[in-house]
């Protein structure tokens, strides 16, 4: 079945209005190829030349000299014809080839066709692709399904959507019967996830044995890479901190603690391999920052981090038996805690943020710091009915130095705005979107100096 991904949209307008060629990076499983295969649908003709499948394919970009040497080759390789500027060609598995970057290049300046990239684990294999010329080649983050592509997927009007937006922008109340609805939902969300496959299994028989089945394929196959491309030296040590995820979320502070892999554990020997986990895609470290002001950047704290998933459903498939249930009956004997925030995480990221939190002695500790046009936006994950109670918020939002304009708390509770912190629906997270929009046009009064 055909999932709706805001993916689709993104890769239509792309092609329509830029003429550069795209790389769909992300983790395993997050739906890159079939995204691309359901673009190559609105092209008169599609060409996919996957380099595992098709290994004699990496010749196609050796010892050539232009694309009209390589465009022979596809030729030779596929049995779909090439039409002028009605033919997208997409290359799969592209770390297995390191000189499709060069190739690509030639092949835009010629021209006559669109060209599509995709592959896994190339946060690892091809570091310097981030190096690319720009005016060549595009690169697109992929991520799982977000809560809003999940509710939409199950059948949740878009009307209904735009309903709960409209409460979040003019800060009021959720009707109650589509309040308890989506926190319902929410719930199952961090039982499925949203890797495409789980959720693809969840519509189709609504069977969570199933889905638990295919999320821990997916484990496994993440494990498997590990032990595939991993450096020698550095396999067990990766795998360890992987498989350290849930536990150390589920910990009092969440915050991953080196001693628990090795007592003698140093950051400074183990930072590649957490950067490993990072580039693979498969988790999201969210470091600590001294102060809540920008640019963050700059008072990142390397050694203190939270490890989140990529997937909060790949998360709660790492628990044990029996927590999917007690999830969806609210049992408050599970940790909603360290699960909500691991779903917050990988929104901000999808979203377009880099999330941080901030962690001070004397102030306390904020889930999440983020960064918009505004200023520096304090973020509070609360799971249990006291969600009024937050003294590092507190703490901070009475701070002048920090001049902090809003905050959230996202929560159980409906949307309330006391002052500067807004208390919000934790489902209404898929609205807290990073804006692109700088102004607009800006022209400068030249008026004295010419």
């Amino acid at each position: 079945m055909a999932l709706f991904r805001h993916l689709n949209n993104y890769l239509k307008e792309f092609y329509a209005t830029q003429k550069t060629a795209l790389l769909l990076t992300g983790a395993r499983q997050t739906g890159k190829t079939y995204a691309i295969r359901q673009l190559g649908k609105q092209f008169k003709s599609f060409v996919e030349i996957n380099f595992i499948e098709q290994p004699e394919a990496i010749q196609l970009f050796k010892d050539v000299n232009s694309a009209e040497d390589i465009l022979l080759r596809i030729s030779a390789l596929s049995k779909q014809p090439l039409h002028k500027d009605e033919t997208l060609i997409f290359f799969d598995e592209v770390q297995c080839c390191e000189n499709i970057v060069t190739a690509i290049k030639f092949l835009v300046d010629e021209g006559s066709y669109r060209y599509a990239l995709s592959g896994s684990l190339l946060g690892v294999e091809l570091t310097e692709i981030r190096s690319i010329p720009v005016g060549y080649l595009s690169i697109k983050e992929t991520y799982p399904l977000d809560f809003e592509e999940f509710i939409l997927n199950l059948g949740v009007a878009q009307r209904i959507i735009d309903t709960v937006k409209e409460c979040w922008n003019d800060c009021k109340p959720v009707d109650v019967v589509i309040h308890e609805k989506l926190l319902e939902l929410y719930r199952l969300y961090t039982i499925i996830g949203g890797m495409p496959a789980a959720v693809e299994r969840y519509i189709t028989t609504n069977n969570l044995n199933i889905v638990s089945r295919t999320q821990s394929d997916i484990i496994n196959l993440y494990r498997k890479d590990i032990a595939q491309y991993a450096e020698k030296d550095n396999k067990l040590k990766i795998k360890e901190i992987f498989d350290l995820i849930p536990s150390e979320l589920d910990a009092k502070n969440k915050r991953f603690i080196l001693k628990r892999l090795n007592e003698h554990a140093k950051f400074d020997r183990l930072q590649n391999d957490f950067l490993w986990l990072k580039n693979a895609g498969v988790a999201i470290p969210v470091y600590n920052v001294d102060e809540p002001r920008m640019p963050m950047k700059l008072s990142v704290t390397r050694n203190l981090f939270k490890l989140f998933s990529n997937d909060v459903g790949l998360l709660t498939a790492q628990y044990a038996d029996g927590v999917q249930l007690k999830i969806l009956s609210g049992d408050i004997s599970v940790n909603f805690g360290a699960i909500y925030e691991n779903v917050v995480a990988q929104e901000l990221l999808c979203h377009g943020y880099q999330p941080y939190y901030y962690n001070n002695k004397r102030m306390g500790e904020l889930d999440f710091v983020i960064s918009d046009f505004n200023g520096v936006v304090p973020i509070e994950v609360k799971s249990g009915k006291d969600y009024e109670r937050h003294n590092a918020l507190s703490n901070v939002m009475a701070c002048k130095e920090y001049d902090i304009e809003k905050a959230y708390v996202m929560c159980n509770g409906n949307v309330e705005r006391r002052g500067r912190i807004i208390y919000a629906p934790i489902y209404m997270t898929m609205f807290i979107r990073r804006q692109t929009d700088c102004g607009g046009v800006y022209r400068l009064d030249l008026s004295g100096l010419t």
